[in-house]
């Protein structure tokens, strides 16, 4: 008997649709001093992370100038602030001078307390910023950092702004003698002596210390002298003042100075016959140097 055939129809497939997971963002990975997101670390590559710093030129824009010899250049606060404050933390400034630290706080959504000697260098600087910015995001003291009641007036502010402590502290001191600010006996650049400059800046970096939250750092802005004959590293003697403070020190950092002083390049020959001459070489640097308070 014959078979009879049988078309069989051919099996299509059908393609169902893949089911697709949604991506969950990742939750930012910082630490408890900053707003780095460690998940996007590459994206901070303007962050330096090395000991060498170099800023052919002064930042002059966004409220800064140079208008105040002694002055840091913004660039230092932009740097340090990214890297260990978080927006609306308060800065402790205790030599305040033209008010770097002020500015670039406000610049960067931050706040600032600054303590300044000079009650005519207070009026001036004051007048950089508008009345509201002064209540909110920057209260300058007129007052000697290095005294027992200055605690009292900087907790004053803290509370105003409604902190207890600063969350990061700001140390740019005279270096010694090199330049005189004031003729105030209070004025560090007017010690008789290196030893006595050092006794009031471990005062001052005791007075900041206390003001500052645990757990959170501190910078030191600092350079070295010549004086009769030799050299005076400074910077060494106040980091070793800071760690009797009480601080842990983190980071040496060479800033080059190279662009930024003011009228040097006029007088380049005359230091170079000197150095010649002294048997000394010329600074082409300075110091940030970095610390934490356990």
């Amino acid at each position: 008997m014959a078979l009879r055939k049988t078309n069989l129809k051919t099996k299509t497939q059908v393609s169902t649709p893949e089911l697709r997971v949604a991506e969950v963002p990742k939750k930012p990975l910082t630490k408890p001093y900053n707003d780095i997101d460690l998940n996007n670390w590459k994206d901070y590559s303007h962050i330096k992370t090395d000991t060498l710093w170099e800023f052919p030129n002064r930042d002059k824009s966004n409220g800064h100038s140079y208008d105040y010899h002694g002055n840091y250049i913004p660039q230092i606060a932009q740097q340090l602030y990214e890297r260990f404050t978080k927006k609306g933390d308060i800065v402790l400034d205790m030599f305040f001078g033209s008010g770097t630290s002020g500015i670039e706080a406000v610049n960067m959504q931050r706040r600032c307390i600054g303590v300044e000697l000079k009650q005519e260098l207070v009026d001036y600087v004051s007048q950089k910023f508008d009345a509201k910015t002064l209540v909110t995001d920057v209260n300058i003291i007129c007052g000697d950092s290095a005294s027992s009641d200055i605690g009292y007036k900087i907790q004053d502010r803290l509370e105003v702004m409604g902190r207890e402590k600063a969350q990061f502290l700001m140390l740019h001191p005279p270096y010694d003698d090199i330049i005189k600010f004031s003729d105030k006996k209070e004025d560090l650049s007017n010690c008789a002596t290196t030893e006595e400059f050092y006794d009031l800046f471990e005062e001052v970096a005791r007075n900041g210390y206390e003001k500052l939250e645990k757990g959170r750092f501190a910078a030191l802005i600092i350079g070295d002298k010549y004086a009769k004959g030799q050299y005076i590293p400074l910077s060494f003697g106040c980091m070793e003042r800071m760690n009797r403070a009480g601080f842990i020190t983190k980071a040496i950092i060479v800033k080059d100075i190279q662009g930024n002083e003011k009228a040097k390049g006029k007088q380049a020959n005359l230091w170079r016959y000197r150095a010649l001459y002294g048997g000394f070489y010329i600074f082409k640097h300075e110091y940030v140097m970095v610390f934490q308070k356990p």
